[in-house]
């Protein structure tokens, strides 16, 4: 079987979309298309699918590819001790999870000495077999014949014994013993945790669990992770199990053919082979899945967070007065300009213990004029409310807006390399209010300067699978990034990093490039930069606005390779791009079925009619802005309802 094509067929039959539409999404990521573009400019080959269905396309195709690099490795291994016959090759073959494979392969699997592998090097594999045939026989009379004491079988009970290891092994490896189990750990086991001995000071946090029993099927991510990490804390014990009785009972019915004496020594070795090999190796396999389960909701809830926090309304370019506010230390204020530039920088005391209020506060009225402020944004940390309190009441024009804004992650940010190099003369402070203004005037440009990790806005982000996570959160932020669009000339290395086929080299050197031939007149003018070839410009190009070139469609998201179709309709009804952009007349005039053709369908003609409509539009909610009730300073202020 060609594995790609079987992998089409499979991934198409689990996101019930049709088959042709998985081939041609693999075949444009295999050649290089990222998400956004694929997503955007693709939809005639992929039947419209959005960018979450490519996403999963993409990862279920990985993940096939690897078991299917498994298999291969597993076939050469049994292959090379000379075992594998057409069956196992075809039970193996048509293996549909990395489980089912292992199972296949475990009594193939190359081992240290086990007990099991002792008793046949003595000789015992025959009488294990006799044990497990259960007829009636005289098990002391047989046994005798097995006895040899130059390899350690001394006594009748050393023959007993090494068969019953053999007999514990075969029944641990047996496949479809191994399924019955996991189905019984997957629907009735339970998660115990319980303090350690001696840690019940120490580990006050994770009081809820010092005593915990709960369905495993049941148990919601942040609760997993919380046992978990009371665990690697070494503050609680955990164990996952479903009852003995039932185990054993499923294996007493595989197993037990007869009440006789061979029976009870099956028995003997089912108990052995169950405590010992079985509940130990299907416990991993049942906290690694649940790991996965609770990993997989932690982070869709982080990647949700983030979206709403990256895709907050930007106030747009204001000037903005911002504070970084402090009891102690004073507030941090800086004065921006509308591109965000720093203009001036100070501390004010309005705070105990130095209380300079009418200094403060004559300080922030002459600010605002000087620098015609149209917005104040303060950090929501230690002395947010009171210095927000006290900006409302020194008489500002009702013009100036104040507003809340997170500061999670803005120290983060102003140790960071990149707030360094960007303000190099200024201390760690003044770096942290310049990003709580500037989170205010556009929080998606200044939130992709840090790690989304440091963000905070998820559960247990270091509890999680972290390679899963950053993945998952590099989507979202170029997923963001991409359908707000990113204005060229102005855009931070970092912004531009995460446009569709750019990445942080290529955004340097258009940055250095810019800094050295001033801003870019035109899209075509970015295959100048260096390693800007024509692959890079085809994912890249339709997400990169230029609000003043000369051609209009570079200031919106059609993409430059439909620049001609846009001129010919333009053409057809008798007037410029412009006025195709300007003039809605001009646009109902334009018969979009005319200009379908096999690599142009209405997909993409719709979407460049809607954003000859709106041309760049930020998909953005316009920004309002909040604030606290005056009435609500403390707990005790709260009233039910």
């Amino acid at each position: 079987m060609d594995n790609n094509k079987g992998f089409t067929q499979i991934i198409a039959n689990e996101l019930g979309i049709n088959a042709g539409q998985v081939a041609q999404t693999i075949a444009l990521i295999d050649s290089g298309g990222t998400v956004p573009f694929i997503a955007r400019y693709r939809k005639e080959a992929t039947g419209s699918l959005d960018e979450v269905a490519i996403m999963q396309i993409r990862d279920r195709n990985t993940q096939l590819n690897e078991l299917h690099k498994r298999k291969k490795a597993i076939l050469k291994s049994i292959d090379e001790q000379n075992k594998l016959d057409k069956p196992l090759r075809d039970a193996i073959e048509e293996a549909m999870t990395l489980t089912e494979i292992e199972d296949i392969y475990l009594p193939y699997k190359p081992k240290r000495k086990t007990r099991a592998s002792i008793a046949r090097e003595q000789g015992l594999a025959p009488f294990a077999n006799l044990i497990l045939a259960q007829s009636n026989v005289n098990l002391s009379e047989k046994a005798t014949a097995f006895l040899n004491p130059d390899k350690g079988v001394i006594q009748i009970e050393d023959v007993l014994k090494g068969a019953r290891d053999i007999i514990a092994e075969t029944i641990n490896e047996d496949q479809e013993t191994r399924k019955q189990l996991r189905r019984l750990f997957a629907r009735e086991a339970f998660i115990t945790s319980k303090v350690m001995k001696g840690k019940e000071v120490e580990g006050t946090k994770f009081r809820d669990y010092f005593d915990w029993r709960e369905p495993l099927a049941k148990v919601p991510s942040h609760r997993m992770l919380a046992i978990r990490r009371g665990e690697k804390e070494m503050i609680l014990s955990v164990d996952i199990k479903p009852e003995e009785a039932s185990a054993i009972q499923i294996l007493v019915k595989r197993f037990v053919k007869n009440p006789n004496e061979s029976g009870a020594q099956v028995r003997l070795a089912i108990a052995d082979a169950y405590k010992r090999l079985l509940k130990p190796s299907l416990e991993t396999e049942a906290r690694l899945m649940s790991k996965d389960k609770a990993d997989k909701a932690a982070i869709m809830v982080f990647a949700e967070n983030l979206t709403k926090l990256l895709l907050s309304a930007p106030l747009g370019q204001k000037n903005v007065l911002a504070i970084d506010p402090g009891f102690r230390t004073g507030c941090k204020i800086v004065c921006l300009n509308p591109q965000g530039k720093l203009v001036y920088h100070d501390t004010i005391y309005p705070h105990e213990p130095k209380r300079q209020t009418a200094i403060a506060g004559a300080k922030i009225q002459k600010l605002c004029k000087a620098h015609n402020i149209e917005a104040i944004a303060i950090g929501n940390g230690t002395a947010g409310r009171e210095t927000e309190n006290f900006i409302k009441q020194i008489g500002l024009p009702s013009s100036i807006q104040i507003v809340m804004v997170s500061e999670s992650g803005a120290s983060i940010y102003s140790a960071s390399e990149v707030a360094r190099k960007e303000f190099p003369n200024e201390d760690i402070t003044v770096r942290g209010s310049v990003s709580i203004g500037r989170r205010l005037m556009d929080p998606l440009s200044e939130l992709v300067k840090l790690d989304p990790k440091s963000i905070g806005v998820g559960q247990y982000q270091h509890d999680v699978d972290q390679k899963a996570l950053k993945e998952s959160l590099v989507d979202v932020v170029a997923s963001c990034v991409n359908s707000v669009g990113v204005e060229v000339n102005s855009a931070s290395a970092e912004l531009l990093s995460f446009v569709a086929g750019v990445g942080p080299q290529l955004a340097n050197n258009i940055v250095e490039f810019r800094d050295e031939n001033g801003p870019f007149p035109s899209r075509s003018g970015l295959k100048k930069v260096a390693r800007f070839g024509n692959k890079v410009f085809e994912q890249a190009a339709g997400f990169l606005r230029i609000s003043n070139a000369d051609n209009p469609l570079d200031k919106s998201a059609v993409h430059p390779e439909r620049y001609e179709l846009v001129a010919t309709m333009a053409k057809d009804v008798g007037c410029s791009i412009s006025q195709l952009i300007n003039e809605p007349l001009k646009r109902e005039a334009v018969n979009l079925k005319t200009y379908v053709s096999e690599e142009v369908g209405m997909p993409t003609l719709t979407d460049i009619m809607a954003e000859l409509e709106r041309p760049g539009r930020d998909p953005r909610e316009k920004f309002e802005s909040f604030s606290f009730a005056d009435d609500v300073q403390h707990p005790k202020d709260l009233k039910t309802g």
